[in-house]
């Protein structure tokens, strides 16, 4: 696997390509700002490319500008972006044109290491993750008539761990619920959020989706 990888620390972004290089994942280019990013993923079309949120010049929402842009450009190349703060408006920015292959993580997540590689391959493999963080934090903010209070406590259960990057397959070692409970209630809430008949994997990231905006 190749990456990018985009932050203005020096110290970060050298100890952030050393940690991929250890898991087996090629830096193929790194940027400090988004402009220099923007270059290396059109120059080397890595599988996926590792953006800090904040660069320069104002230091605001210059990565997740640049993961919009590399998904226009580039559909095809991951992206995961890191953050120093829970923004949950900035995860639903980067899901909002479909989420295929895009990445909202709270920079303290690579501190579990195990966890950050498997997101990061998940999304180079084309899934969507946010952060558990940013996922506890929305869970019970629906506003009134949102369409999450069409599900049961169950159902948004196994959405917010959806929307956390997990397959089925891991939702059942979660929750102890079989393949086939979990494969209905994921039917289930596709119908009850009136999402369209698509791939099971973009309906998953509209249902997500559903779940930010609740």
């Amino acid at each position: 696997m190749r990456a990018v990888v985009a932050d203005d620390s020096v110290l970060f972004r050298e100890g952030l390509v050393r940690l991929l290089t250890e898991y087996d994942i090629e830096t193929v280019g790194q940027a400090s700002n988004a402009e220099d990013l923007l270059t290396l993923v059109a120059a080397h079309e890595p599988d996926v490319a590792v953006v800090d949120i904040r660069m320069p010049p104002t230091h605001t929402d210059e990565g997740l500008l640049a993961a919009q842009e590399i998904g226009e450009r580039h559909p095809g190349i991951g992206v995961v972006v890191l953050s120093q703060y829970i923004e949950s408006a900035y995860a639903v920015r980067l899901l909002k044109d479909g989420g295929a292959g895009r990445g909202y993580l709270l920079k303290d997540r690579v501190a579990d290491l195990d966890t950050f590689i498997a997101s990061i391959r998940q999304v180079a493999e084309g899934g969507s993750v946010v952060d558990p963080e940013v996922v506890n934090v929305l869970v019970g903010r629906s506003a009134e008539g949102s369409l999450l209070d069409r599900l049961s406590d169950r159902e948004r259960d196994i959405l917010a761990l959806m929307a956390e990057g997990r397959s089925n397959q891991g939702i059942c070692d979660r929750l102890f619920l079989s393949t086939r409970t979990i494969e209905s209630h994921v039917r289930t809430i596709f119908r009850k959020l009136d999402l369209p008949q698509a791939e099971d994997g973009h309906r998953r990231v509209l249902a997500v989706l559903v779940y930010l905006n609740g």
